[in-house]
């Protein structure tokens, strides 16, 4: 056996474990639905976009549009495991609206997370509640371990005057 012929099968191996490490993983309650994608550049760069339904407010769905980087891109740069932060978030309400046990702190809640490189960074929407305007406000960022990221949108709906259902109460 000659040594290229050993070394392809490591290689073939290596690249399908890069290409598997490379794909983001989903780490939330919320499922998202790729309803779109378009292609940016011929390098394969694509923006997909996420159909997301929130888990705790039922009639609400936010979609999620962020940049996915092709392999010739990654190639090109040489860092495999990442994505870029940039995302951008419009949610509206898609039926009636039924709001079960969501946090209603400044915080509110993490309705949806998704790895957007191997370990460091993930994209991440939260709903918080604006009790004052009677309005859900959907948030979507990245966040990082180190070095946070400063890119972000933010999106609205607004309950004043729909018939919402509250499943504990009206806060």
């Amino acid at each position: 056996m000659t040594i290229r012929k050993s070394i392809r099968p490591a290689l073939s191996a290596g690249f399908v474990a890069v290409a598997c490490l490379s794909t983001p993983l989903m780490i939330s309650s919320a499922q998202a639905e790729q309803v779109g994608e378009v292609g940016v550049d011929w390098l394969g760069n694509d923006i997909l976009i996420d159909a997301v339904s929130d888990p705790k407010v039922k009639g609400v769905t936010c979609h999620v549009a962020y940049f996915d980087r092709g392999i010739i891109d990654r190639l090109q740069k040489g860092n495999w495991f990442e994505d870029p932060s940039n995302a951008s978030i419009a949610c509206r309400q898609t039926g009636p609206i039924t709001i079960g046990d969501i946090d209603l702190d400044e915080n509110g809640d993490v309705v949806f997370k998704e790895s957007r490189s191997l370990i460091w960074k993930s994209l991440v929407v939260n709903r918080i509640y604006d009790k004052k305007n009677d309005t859900l406000i959907y948030l979507v960022n990245s966040q990082q371990v180190q070095d946070g990221s400063a890119k972000m949108a933010i999106s609205t709906v607004p309950l004043f005057g729909q018939d919402v259902i509250w499943e504990n109460g009206k806060p």
